[in-house]
């Protein structure tokens, strides 16, 4: 106990003896510093609360830590009308959290706010206020802050401090700052940065029980008015990235505030949803697998990498065999800035984009990471692979390549010696003479590049020289530094073309960079949050765009805009703006639910071939195949302006097929189309004998030009199910002749 009795000995002297008359976290840090040293050399749980009992009474005993009340006039939300210490929060212990929605670390802190929330109720004693004090010009917009709070799923009461008043007022230097006030509006503790945790609990639990053992808190309730109980639901809530599958005329997208990924077709069929609308962290069938938040996504034939970003980990999505995986990542925040270990058991810290590379092995053999929680550039070897400079790493090693893990702007020809801050987007341009890695860093409002032959750092455009500087920011055209962003979330190469693109999200542009020249350029958007279609490019609006990617040969852009739940697509050629449709069953409009179902799809024609199989036997847990092979009439060709597809059914028998794909393209006829049906380990009790039927709709005209003509047909397939399961899988053949 010598630890104890030294520090509440240091304690007296300094709270009673020298206590500053200004109230602020100047004149709380030598007071508490001196607590946290003895709670750095305590030995168990109970001395810790000891210390801060004895802590807690001395500071009860002198009124100049009463802090200011908030402004008068701020714009609240979470809440029936604006709160103050004196009213609604007297009687509370109120924890204060100082963040600004752009931020990392703030972002990191929410789970542990969460749990407090869980724990301790408004009616124990406890409120949770956030005190949104804006980096960016744009954070300070009410609309933006409304959107942050729903996308982070912050249900305590925030006030949007857009001047940053009681910020200034408290000397608050950083983000993320939690401060914790007692009953009579005083000031308690602090806690600066993330990874506090373990303190915050102990500060709040051990308060909560002095206060109320003194009989000062009291039970009110405080009104709660949840913004996100007013909106009504959306097919897409803040989708983060959307991806391009050019081979198979598909995309991916991640619908981040629905915690799932959805695959769609061309013409906007959903073809696969995957997670939602519940957050969680689960592998297994897709029908049955979770996310939390995805962000980065990437696929490539039937396979779709996802960063899931608050769940801390990369996941792999098998379409063909129906399953997702964990490639990397444990599941919780990691710290590690260096990794090494295979990815299942490498922490890793809010990945937020993923990217497709090549490095000392197979094409693709490894993914690109930016791991915007740890501020550094990743690689995730799927394949044996090399870093440049580095010794060769086995399939499955997940290892740092790039940033020292400092938050700066940092550029140098060493890649651990760079500097980013919150990469967020990732654009490969392996070819040369760009041989590099585009990074969108959000923090520093820059456009870096990482070169695949030796991991030099350089600047593309936007920030400033000295590396230590993260408020460089604007929307500036202009060339390399000369050229401003705010806060860039996204960035996609057109290889075609050798231009780069950049969702400059907080300028709600979309902007263009010639790396040749470093001129960087506006292409759409007016610079103002909005959702205006047209008639131009730069007549249309966006809302914070986090991702985008290129599609048709670089014709075409597909942008994820994030804050108006909207994929929209910009057809270069002809300077136009327009919504990609999303059809699902039910209507667009409605909210997700576990499984999409199967989409609205034309009705077969009456001159339909419809054609029924013998009974098929097959087994519970068995993948039926069903290879599709169709022919044209002499003298045809498939219509590309008018792509040709099938859906799969189960009329009456839906939970055949759970959340299976239920329709896709036919994008050629030149080979077998392989459409696998996995059927159900348990079976679900049916008076009659299920049947699955394959529907197609083909799209062709005269090679010679003149005429177009849909053609369509049906296979039906009666199934005999025995009673025992079994792996593997039976193809069936479908031909016909058109």
């Amino acid at each position: 106990m010598l630890v104890q009795n030294i520090a509440l000995t240091l304690l007296n002297e300094i709270v009673v003896g020298k206590m500053a008359s200004k109230c602020n976290l100047s004149a709380l840090f030598p007071i508490q510093s001196q607590l946290d040293s003895a709670l750095d050399n305590a030995t168990n749980q109970q001395e810790k609360e000891n210390l801060v009992y004895q802590y807690l009474r001395k500071l009860d005993d002198n009124d100049d830590l009463r802090i200011p009340d908030f402004d008068e006039g701020l714009e609240w939300l979470n809440t029936e009308g604006p709160l103050s210490f004196t009213r609604e929060l007297a009687g509370k212990v109120v924890v204060l959290d100082f963040f600004t929605y752009c931020c990392i670390n703030c972002i990191h802190i929410l789970p542990d706010l969460h749990q407090l929330e869980k724990k301790h109720s408004v009616k124990d004693g406890l409120v949770i206020v956030g005190v949104h004090s804006a980096k960016f010009p744009n954070e300070k917009v009410l609309q933006n802050v409304r959107s942050a709070v729903l996308r982070y799923n912050i249900t305590h009461p925030v006030v949007n401090d857009g001047d940053a008043r009681l910020w200034h007022e408290l000397e608050v230097t950083c983000w993320p700052t939690l401060v914790l006030i007692g009953p009579r509006g005083n000031l308690l503790f602090s806690l600066v940065g993330e990874g506090h945790r373990e303190r915050l609990v102990l500060f709040t639990n051990t308060s909560l029980r002095h206060y109320r053992d003194q009989v000062l808190l009291s039970d009110h309730l405080v009104g709660t008015k949840l913004y996100r109980d007013s909106l009504p639901p959306s097919l897409l809530l803040f989708p983060g990235k959307v991806a391009v599958d050019s081979s198979r005329k598909r995309l991916a997208i991640a619908d981040t505030g629905h915690h799932r990924v959805l695959v769609v077709s061309s013409i906007g069929l959903v073809l696969y949803s995957i997670g939602g609308p519940e957050s969680g962290r689960k592998d297994g069938n897709l029908d049955e697998a979770t996310f939390c938040s995805p962000q980065g996504i990437v696929i490539k034939g039937d396979t779709v990498f996802v960063a899931d970003t608050e769940n801390h980990l990369i996941r792999k999505i098998d379409l063909l065999e129906g399953q997702v995986s964990t490639l990397a990542g444990v599941g919780f925040q990691g710290t590690d800035m260096e990794g090494g270990a295979m990815g299942p058991q490498q922490p890793i810290s809010s990945p937020w984009d993923v990217a497709l590379g090549t490095a000392g092995g197979e094409e693709d053999n490894m993914l690109w990471v930016a791991m915007a929680g740890t501020h550094q550039i990743w690689a995730l070897f799927l394949e044996n692979g090399k870093l440049p400079k580095r010794s060769e790493s086995k399939a499955g090693t997940c290892v740092r390549f790039a940033g020292s893990g400092n938050e700066e702007n940092r550029n140098n020809a060493y890649p651990q010696k760079a500097g980013f801050a919150q990469p967020s987007g990732l654009a490969p341009a392996p070819e040369e003479p760009w041989g590099c890695l585009y990074v969108a860093d959000s923090e520093s409002s820059t456009v870096r590049s990482l070169a695949l032959k030796d991991g030099a750092v350089k600047l593309l455009v936007g920030g400033e020289r000295d590396p230590l500087n993260l408020f460089a920011f604007g929307d500036v055209d202009g060339k390399g530094v000369d050229a401003k962003l705010q806060h860039p979330l996204g960035v996609a190469w057109a290889p075609d073309q050798g231009l780069l693109y950049v969702a400059d999200s907080y300028n709600h542009k979309i902007k263009v960079v010639d790396p040749k020249t470093r001129q960087c350029l506006v292409v759409a958007g007016t610079g103002e949050a909005g959702d205006v279609l047209g008639p131009g490019l730069t007549e249309s609006s966006f809302n914070e765009p986090g991702g985008l990617c290129v599609g048709e040969g670089g014709r075409v852009l597909y942008v994820a805009d994030t804050n108006n739940h909207h994929i929209k697509v910009l057809d270069l050629d002809t300077k136009t703006v327009s919504l990609f449709p999303i059809s699902v069953e039910d209507a667009v409009d409605s909210a997700p639910t576990k499984s999409s179902g199967p989409c609205k799809v034309p009705k077969l024609p009456k001159s339909a071939s419809r054609v029924t199989m013998p009974p098929l036997a097959v087994s519970p847990g068995q993948t039926v195949n069903l290879e599709l092979v169709l022919s044209l009439p002499e003298g045809t060709k498939l219509t590309e302006d008018a792509p040709s597809f099938w859906t799969l059914s189960a009329e009456g028998n839906e939970w055949l097929l759970g959340n299976q794909v239920v329709t896709g393209d036919i994008p050629n006829l030149s080979q077998p189309l392989s459409i696998p049906a996995i059927l159900p380990a348990v079976l679900k009790a049916t008076e009659a004998s299920p049947s699955l039927t394959l529907s197609v709709w083909v799209y062709c005209c005269l090679a010679g030009g003149g005429a177009c003509m849909m053609k369509a047909a049906s296979f039906t397939q009666p199934l005999q199910i025995g009673s025992t399961p079994r792996n593997g899988s039976v193809t069936l053949k479908l031909a016909h002749a058109f």
